[in-house]
Order: C-alpha cells, then structure tokens, then sequence
C-alpha cells in the first residue's frame, strides 16, 4: 500500500512538471505534422457557412449595353444596402467619467411629559411606584440620529479597433440591422469581438464603413478566454463561497 502511494505521488510530480496533459502524453515523441486537407476545414471546420442571403434576382440583359443591370462595377453604389451585404464597422471608445457624491444628515429629537394636577390623583401612581416618583416628569425620551456616506467613481475606456458586420436584415423604413464578430486565438489564448446595431444607410461612407457612435441600439463585446483569462479569476469554491455567504 505505502509503494502504492508512493508510486501516486511520483506521478503527480512528473505531471505537474509539464505545462499540459499534451506534453506528458508526447513526452519523447517528435511533434506530428498535420495532413493535407482542404484549407477551409481549418478556419470553419467541416460544417457548411450559412449567412443571411437576399432574395434571388433574375438578371436582366440590356440590349446595345456592355454593362448587366445590378452589376457591382463601374457606376453601382459600393455600399452595403441588402441583406448579407459586409460593412466595416469603426470602434473608436474614449470615455472618460468621474463621479463624487457626499452626504451628511443628523437628527436630534427630546421628548417630556408629566401630570402635575389631576383631580388630585396625580400622587397615586407614587404610592405604586418606588418612592421619589416625581408624576411631573412621568414622561420622558429623546433620540440622537447621524448618518454621512461618501462616495467616489472613476473610470477610463479606451477601445480603437475594426470588425467587418454583416447586414441580418433590412427594416421597413430602409435602415439595416448588422452584427459582426470577430475571433483572434493566440497560442492558447482567444480574443474574441462583438458587435451589433442599427444603422442608417445615410451615415455609411463612400468607404463603405460606419462609426460605432452613428448606430443606434448598438452592442459591443470585447473580452476573451483561454488559460490567462482563466488564472484571473477567482477559484470556483472562491465564487461559491462568496455568493452564499451572508457576511
């Protein structure tokens, strides 16, 4: 039983050793190189890309004409205006704010009573009652009451970044609906970006982009996961503990 032991331990050390399960697994072992395949399996994987498209147009041929009616060339708008269109969205967030609120308040409040006369029966609560009872001070009370509370709140954002949306749907009045996102992996290390909004026709350029502040309803995300994200954040039993515990 103790060699047992001692063989546990000794594996938990060695493993412990290594970065990831991967090292201790390939341990002595060249590293493998990757097969051939089509290239697009490796950024989508083997699963077929669906995005929102436009209704098919038939195409129109013009007679005594070089150029076809709906053509993306020559003199037709760039801009994003149908469904599945891509436009690039420009994320420049510079925000600053400082809050500082004090607040005092006291309260002071006192309180007597008493029965001097009262058809002569003011003394018979003296005659109950432990000697000295005064029944012109048979009522007293008071109450002292102080609060001050300060607080103070500073931040500063700052995001300068691009992402290509694309356009999910087009409303009744014309003005778009995009959303875009946007997936960076480092080593092990995912940045991910997202954003979404309503847009104006009128406000995309003739570059064929639009400001994060010209869309209404807008929703931007910008975070990421991976190993150094997960070594920032508490321990699970840490979180636990912190939401059930009521001091």
């Amino acid at each position: 039983m103790q060699k047992l032991s001692m063989m546990i331990v000794a594996a938990f050390t060695l493993t412990g050793c290594a970065s990831t399960i991967e090292e201790v697994r390939s341990a002595g072992k060249p590293p493998e190189v990757t097969p051939i395949e089509n290239p697009a399996y490796a950024a989508t994987g083997r699963r077929q890309v669906v995005m929102p498209m436009p209704a098919q147009q038939m195409s129109q041929a013009s007679s005594n004409s070089l150029w076809k009616a709906g053509s993306r060339q020559f003199f037709n708008d760039p801009r994003a205006s149908n469904i599945g269109d891509i436009l690039t969205v420009l994320i420049q967030i510079n925000d600053q704010a400082q809050l500082n609120n004090s607040t005092g308040r006291t309260r002071k409040s006192t309180m007597d009573g008493g029965v001097t006369n009262f058809f002569g029966l003011e003394q018979l609560p003296g005659k109950v009652l432990p000697e000295g009872f005064d029944p012109s001070t048979m009522v007293g009370a008071s109450s002292n009451g102080a609060f001050s509370g300060q607080g103070q709140v500073a931040r500063n954002e700052r995001v300068d970044m691009t992402v290509a949306a694309i356009v999910t749907q087009v409303l009744p009045n014309g003005n778009l609906v995009v959303a875009g996102r946007q997936e960076v992996r480092i080593n092990n290390e995912l940045r991910e970006l997202l954003v979404s909004g309503i847009v104006r026709p009128q406000d995309i350029t003739s570059a064929n982009q639009v400001r994060h502040t010209q869309m209404a309803e807008a929703r931007i995300s910008y975070g990421g996961r991976g190993q150094i994200t997960a070594y920032q954040q508490p321990p699970k039993g840490q979180q636990i503990l912190g939401a059930i515990s009521p001091f």
